[in-house]
């Protein structure tokens, strides 16, 4: 398995990264706040406006009281068991192939 680096680990490494690329001469150039490093022509972000005009609603006052009425409805009681009732039962052998079936009590 393969060992997971530690967070700690990770920020050192990327520290060591910057202090050798600073060492060899390279410049951070200063962004100002607010440009993307996207390029605009490659996948625009689609506009967002907020301003459109709500659409009207529609109420589902009685749905919801309809669905609470049934909520709160007794159920009928379940119907009795069968009990005693002689039923099939298939019998394996001891590899898992099915050798017969009998009748067997509850």
């Amino acid at each position: 398995m393969k060992p997971v680096k530690t967070k700690a680990q990770i920020r050192d490494e990327i520290n060591n990264q910057i202090a050798n690329y600073l060492s060899d001469g390279g410049e951070v150039l200063a962004v100002p706040r607010g440009i993307s490093g996207r390029e605009p022509t490659i996948h625009p972000p689609l506009p967002i406006s907020f301003d459109r005009d709500q659409q009207n609603r529609t109420p589902v006052t009685e749905v919801i009281s309809a669905i609470e009425q049934r909520r709160q409805q007794k159920h009928p009681p379940a119907p009795p068991r069968r009990r005693n009732q002689p039923r099939k039962k298939l019998i394996y052998d001891d590899f898992g192939q099915p050798l017969r079936w009998q009748w067997v009590e509850d």
